[in-house]
């Protein structure tokens, strides 16, 4: 507290002192055994003393920014302590951030509206009616409507067919999601050649869950549309795609720069520039395996082959989404309730329809399900994947994204329990997530509908203005969080 820009308190006279030899009196002497505390509130940049618990009074008021903290000993052979939160304090510091938190909040909720308050409420319902339209929340969105007075930009068909899609992403069915997206939107994959083969690569990951009609058709828990192997192997655009595809991978046309406008000559399914994010997931330092899938080397993968006896039955009515039956949710998994996606106990899923079912059990947890014609169609598959891929590098150039996605998937190859592998993330029904919000945004973006809800985004620039403020030195952002409003 003598030197210039420093502050201090004084055990030998209780005095406190800044920038200057001369103290003001402040609170009590202390000595051996006394433990004292100092409190610097970045807020309104006061600082105060504690002794043994006890708050002594603000000392310090207009402090300058980036203080720290110094003890000065004056007996030879002195010894102290110091607690910077490795131990519980002695003076109850979350009491005193509970009440500044309490202000905070507040402050926050009695900004001034003014005339504008109708406007602004209008607003946020518009964006709340926005955010359950993009994710599907049919009847959510409808009683909603009905109470606040909002109508829809997009057709309530046209939410029940995005959510219907959605839905299958996250049961795993991704042959059958990219089958409907091509009915319901007829085009659209076309265009958009990275986000197809996010969507393929996908299929091949859930081929090896055993959750992907291909091959559950195969243990005998699938379609009976699905029967196209063995004996009439179906070619890469399967499933279910209209008989004058041959099982041929046809050569990529007028494919160029980012791709767009590019498409498959005689190839129905297609896409665009979506990427999968596997945000979460660290990099495993393992070696991939070659792409060329050996059917022999893959059989001791499966020590015991699924016994099923469950008919393949599928029409269009097993996944219908009835509004008034419908109920918004997200997958029990999900790391927060942002995410697209549906309760596995939703009540559109018919009670015999086990192929929705979003968890597995550890009992099934063999290759593709345990079925030996099942393995052989997933190889199948892998080798249309990898020419595929071939043929869009050669066209449209190198894709590192794409490139490392395609390994990470047939490195699942390279382990006899790939759950348990440092791949085996991609198993985990989280990573359905990205692809389906990366299939929902560009199917509203094919509608001229924004990608992202306004909400979503609302959220995203909050956080980032709190992110900036804590840069910056504004305390009162620490106690502004958004999760925190949000929940």
């Amino acid at each position: 507290g003598w030197d210039k820009h420093s502050y201090g308190y004084h055990g030998d006279d209780g005095h406190s002192f800044c920038s200057s030899g001369t103290g003001q009196p402040y609170g009590p002497t202390f000595t051996t055994g006394d433990v004292i505390g100092c409190c610097v509130n970045l807020i309104n940049n006061t600082c105060f003393y504690t002794k043994n618990g006890h708050s002594l009074g603000i000392a310090f008021t207009d402090l300058p920014p980036n203080l720290y903290p110094t003890v000065g000993l004056q007996t030879p052979g002195e010894v102290i302590d110091a607690n910077f939160g490795q131990h519980p304090f002695v003076f109850d510091i979350e009491d005193y951030m509970r009440e500044w938190r309490s202000k905070i909040q507040t402050q926050i909720e009695r900004f001034p509206v003014g005339d504008r308050e109708g406007e602004w409420q209008t607003m946020i319902q518009k964006m709340v009616s926005s955010y359950l339209v993009h994710h599907g929340y049919c009847a959510t969105a409808e009683a909603f409507a009905r109470s606040t007075g909002q109508a829809f930009q997009e057709e309530l068909a046209s939410i029940k067919n995005r959510q219907r899609i959605q839905k299958l992403v996250l049961a795993g069915r991704m042959g059958e999601a990219i089958e409907t997206t091509q009915q319901l939107y007829p085009g659209l994959l076309e265009r958009k050649t990275n986000l197809l083969f996010m969507l393929k690569v996908r299929q091949f990951i859930e081929m090896v869950n055993g959750t992907d009609s291909e091959v559950r058709c195969l243990g005998g828990r699938s379609p009976k549309s699905q029967d196209s192997y063995p004996g009439s192997p179906r070619a890469f655009n399967s499933p279910s795609m209209s008989p004058n595809h041959g099982s041929n991978i046809h050569v990529l046309t007028a494919c160029k720069g980012n791709g767009a406008h590019s498409h498959f000559t005689g190839y129905e399914n297609n896409c665009s520039n979506g990427i999968i994010s596997n945000k979460g997931h660290q990099s495993s330092s393992h070696k991939h395996p070659a792409s060329c899938l050996n059917t022999s080397e893959l059989n001791s993968l499966n020590a015991a082959r699924s016994q099923q006896s469950n008919s393949c039955s599928r029409d269009n009515t097993d996944i219908d989404m009835e509004t008034e039956h419908y109920t918004n949710g997200v997958a029990d998994s999900s790391p927060n309730g942002l995410l697209n996606g549906s309760s596995k106990h939703d009540h559109e899923m018919d009670e015999n329809d086990t192929d929705m079912e979003i968890d597995l059990t550890q009992s099934r947890r063999q290759l593709c399900g345990g079925s030996q014609a099942a393995i052989e169609r997933m190889i199948h598959f892998g080798r249309e994947l990898q020419t595929v891929s071939e043929q869009l590098r050669r066209e449209c150039g190198k894709n590192t994204a794409n490139k490392k996605m395609l390994q990470d998937a047939f490195s699942l190859l390279a382990y006899s329990d790939p759950w348990n592998s440092p791949v085996g993330y991609q198993l985990d029904i989280v990573q359905r997530e990205p692809v389906c919000s990366a299939l929902n945004s560009a199917i509203l973006e094919s509608h001229n509908l924004p990608k992202q809800p306004p909400l979503a985004l609302a959220i995203g620039q909050a956080s980032k203005c709190l992110e900036l403020m804590a840069r910056l030195g504004i305390g009162s952002c620490a106690f502004a969080t958004v999760e925190e409003y949000l929940h």
